[in-house]
């Protein structure tokens, strides 16, 4: 399945957020053995190869008493940085991770809410009795009595509104931020563990919303149906957790690239025959 528009490369996007990964622009020198990741042009001009994107850039020649190294190291002593499926697979986590944020900054909100409810329950108590009382007056007006009937139904919620209920509520809101902050940070971090309970919890939750579901289906309960199992599979699939098609082992050799088979496209600094 594809993830990206068929033109549009994740690298060439990561480097414009990051900026290039371009170690010949950071050599002294450049020599005729560096040709795949640079080159000295005749007129003085520096070109470095991005080793995330593949594009050439031009860079002045560095400073050869503030430059990084005095000549390029070999390639295996080079940080090289993540391109292809990797870095695809990086961006979804990313994604993932905003997510999960998203849904602890609500239920953190809805915590404070809840706090300040229970803290303030006797006042909410006499505003809400208040309000029933005149909420539910006579009124010849069909439209406006059905209006203010709904109005006086949901004030008298608030008035049954018990200490307990309160805590429970608060606790679950709680634990639900603890948790969905946990995933959402150790999945930024792409920590294996996070990728893990993400799983173990959100299909722990899909018993709720299926239940929920089946009471009343809105657009918005499909949609959050859709996307948490989809979550699931992916994780399960792509990061092969619990052992699935060979898990972390084969994910390491996966990864792996033959950096001697990238860079052997052509270097637009070398003469050609």
């Amino acid at each position: 399945m594809r993830l990206w528009p068929k033109h549009w490369h994740p690298e060439t996007w990561v480097c414009s957020l990051r900026g290039h990964a371009t170690p010949a622009a950071d050599a002294a020198s450049v020599g005729p053995n560096d040709s795949q990741l640079g080159a000295t042009l005749s007129d003085g001009r520096r070109l470095a190869r991005c080793l995330r994107c593949d594009t050439w850039i031009e860079h002045p020649a560095p400073d050869p008493a503030t430059a990084r190294w005095a000549a390029l190291p070999a390639l295996d002593e080079i940080d090289k940085p993540r391109r292809g499926k990797p870095l695809h697979d990086a961006i979804v986590m990313k994604l993932i991770a905003i997510n999960k944020g998203t849904h602890a900054l609500v239920f953190s909100l809805l915590s404070v809410a809840l706090i300040l409810l229970e803290t303030n329950l006797h006042r909410v108590h006499q505003w809400a009795d208040r309000m029933v009382t005149l909420l539910s007056g006579p009124l010849n007006d069909t439209g406006q009595q059905a209006s203010r009937g709904w109005l006086a139904r949901q004030a008298q919620h608030l008035f049954d509104l018990q200490p307990g209920t309160l805590r429970l509520l608060l606790l679950l809101a709680v634990v639900y931020a603890v948790i969905e902050w946990t995933e959402a940070i150790g999945l930024w971090r792409e920590r294996r563990w996070a990728e893990y309970l993400t799983v173990v919890a959100t299909t722990g939750f899909l018993p709720l919303e299926i239940h929920e579901f089946l009471n009343r289906v809105t657009l918005f309960r499909v949609g959050a149906l859709i996307v948490n199992i989809a979550l699931i599979i992916w994780l399960v699939r792509t990061k092969r957790l619990f052992g699935l098609r060979g898990g972390v082992a084969s994910i390491e050799a996966e990864s792996s690239l033959d950096w001697d088979e990238v860079l052997a496209a052509p270097n637009p600094a070398r003469p050609r025959p």
